[in-house]
């Protein structure tokens, strides 16, 4: 046998579960060092998913926003990607297996980086009626069922239908929740305004919900304040200390009010991969693993779980933000361990950078907090713009999406306007 490849075998096994924002970068990083890296995902392309919104509300396709997860890797020789839903994790013999494979993956060092889904607070059966955004799929539903609610709204011939069909109920309002109350709110009053004729969609009534009292509570105060007025100026009810009590096909209660609808988005509440459960028996409610210093389960320092998977508090209490820039400096921060543990040296103390914090409210509004420093109104919304554009990974994708923004700006024109899979219903 040739010492090459005994040199090979000797190479460390890493297998990262999830093309995201933070197995991507484990996995650039991880790339430099002698080992075989193999990374899992459900899809074949990343997802850019603060701009998943933009998809759901007719401003970008898919494609704008995804990436092959081939094409990222492929000039880097030690990192194949497979597609694969990975359902069984074994520790003990330390293998993978996907769901529809009797193969077995081993590794030496294992990260989950799976994301989360939306979580509906053990009412499941709101899924039903009440759909997240964490995905392309999820985002074209909610695109197509807003559209058709719109020509079922022009097709009726009752006015308490028509309420129905375009009333939007958003629940919950963090960054998502804001960014697409505000997206909606410029369709119905600017997008589609010459689109009808028997329906003025100006009439339509978009109401944000959130059982706190402000919105983007993670925000300081004055910023919270200023987004809401923005988004009351563009013709949004904001709701606050309005606890969700019940969804159901007729629409949304608060307490004992029913706001009748059938277009209700959840982003109230996510929950991590079960996979984490399947490691570590030391998880908080959202089902992220409490992880130590290094971000390694507190079972065994082999393992990791990154991004929505983990949580993390250091010693100041500061928790580790489940946002694209935490991802991607846990992912980076991974791989240095690793690379310590071959070269037979100490592992550090994970400390989160946060390079600032940014949520867009409309056309022209966003709010931004950066190196302690609070902006609002324009200037957010261009810094929100290039610091999006710019995390875009393909080129051409960059430059479509700056092109769909601009004439969108100019025109309100929203160009993905497409019903393809929604089923018309019998109302």
């Amino acid at each position: 046998m040739s010492f090459t490849m005994l040199k090979r075998k000797k190479r460390k096994k890493i297998i990262i579960i999830g093309g995201g924002f933070g197995g991507c970068a484990a996995a650039k990083k991880l790339a430099k060092h002698d080992v075989d890296i193999i990374l899992f995902d459900k899809k074949n392309h990343h997802v850019f998913q603060p701009l998943l919104y933009q998809v759901a509300t007719a401003m970008l396709s898919p494609a704008q926003i995804a990436y092959p997860i081939r094409s990222i890797f492929k000039k880097y020789n030690n990192i194949r990607v497979m597609i694969g839903n990975i359902t069984e994790i074994d520790k003990k013999s330390k293998y993978v297996r996907p769901r529809d494979s009797k193969q077995k993956f081993y590794y030496d060092y294992l990260i989950i980086a799976a994301g989360a889904r939306h979580s509906y607070f053990g009412n499941n059966k709101w899924e039903k009626y009440a759909w997240g955004l964490k995905t392309t799929a999820d985002a074209l539903k909610i695109r197509e069922r807003m559209l058709y609610s719109f020509e079922k709204a022009e097709r009726t011939r009752y006015a308490s239908k028509q309420k129905r069909f375009s009333t939007f109920v958003v629940v919950g309002a963090g960054p998502t929740g804001v960014e697409m109350a505000g997206a909606i709110a410029e369709v119905t009053k600017k997008s589609i305004v010459k689109d009808f004729t028997a329906f003025d969609s100006r009439k339509s009534q978009i109401i944000l919900v959130e059982a706190s009292n402000r919105i983007l509570n993670s925000y300081p105060e004055k910023l919270s304040y200023k987004a809401q007025q923005d988004l009351e100026e563009m013709g949004v009810e904001v709701k606050l200390n309005a606890a969700v009590s019940n969804i159901t096909q007729d629409g949304v209660y608060i307490g004992k009010e029913l706001i009748k609808t059938e277009n209700i988005i959840w982003a109230a509440g996510n929950k991590a991969t079960s996979l984490v459960q399947a490691v570590t028996k030391h998880f908080n409610r959202m089902g992220q693993a409490i992880v130590r210093s290094d971000l390694s389960i507190k079972e065994n320092k082999l393992i990791f779980c990154i991004g929505d998977c983990a949580y993390y508090k250091d010693k100041d209490g500061n928790i580790l933000p489940a946002v694209a820039q935490g991802a991607i400096q846990s992912g980076e921060f991974i791989a240095n361990q690793i690379s310590a543990d071959l070269q037979n040296k100490k592992r550090q103390v994970f400390k989160y950078k946060n390079k600032g914090e940014m949520a867009t409210i409309g056309r022209s509004s966003a709010i931004a907090v950066i190196s302690g420093i609070s902006i609002s109104g324009f200037l957010a919304w261009l810094l929100w713009g290039i610091v999006h554009i710019v995390f875009l990974i393909d080129f051409r994708n960059r430059f479509i999406v700056v092109l769909d923004w601009m004439v969108s700006y100019l025109t309100h024109r929203r160009s993905v306007r497409l019903i393809n899979m929604y089923s018309p219903d019998k109302n």
